[in-house]
C-alpha cells in the first residue's frame, strides 16, 4: 500500500513536470495570472532541472529507488501499481530519455524568460 501511494505521488510529480510547461504556454496565451506565480514556476524549473541532472549523471530517481525498496525489488502487484507503472515507465534506450529531459528543461528555461513569473500586487 505504501509503495502504491509512493508510485501515485511519483506519477503526479511526473505529470507536474510534463504538464506544467504546456499549461504555462496555454496560460500565457489566455492571460491566466496563476501561470506567472513564482512559486509554481520556480518549483517547476527545479523539478525538471533535477530530472535532467539525474539523467545526465546516470542516477536513478530517488522515488523509484524508494518504491523498489518498499516492494522488495519486485514489480508492482496491485491494480493501481500495475497501471501507474505502465503509464510512468517506458522502455527505450537511456539516451532517448536524457535527450527528452534536457530538451524539456531547455524549453522550460526559455519559457521562464519569455513568460516571466510575476509577484502579485498587494
Amino acid at each position: 500500500m505504501l509503495a502504491d501511494s509512493l508510485l501515485a505521488f511519483h506519477f503526479f510529480v511526473a505529470a507536474f513536470i510534463a504538464g506544467g510547461l504546456p499549461l504555462v504556454w496555454l496560460g500565457a496565451a489566455l492571460d491566466w495570472a496563476w501561470v506567472r506565480n513564482p512559486l509554481f514556476r520556480y518549483a517547476h524549473v527545479a523539478a525538471i532541472a533535477f530530472v535532467a541532472a539525474e539523467a545526465l549523471l546516470g542516477v536513478a530517481c530517488p522515488l523509484t529507488v524508494w518504491e523498489d525498496v518498499l516492494r522488495g525489488g519486485v514489480q508492482a502487484e496491485s491494480f493501481v501499481g500495475r497501471w501507474v507503472q505502465q503509464l510512468l515507465f517506458y522502455r527505450a534506450p537511456e539516451w532517448v530519455f536524457t535527450s527528452i529531459y534536457l530538451a524539456w528543461a531547455g524549453a522550460t528555461l526559455v519559457t521562464l524568460k519569455i513568460v516571466p513569473p510575476r509577484r502579485t500586487a498587494g
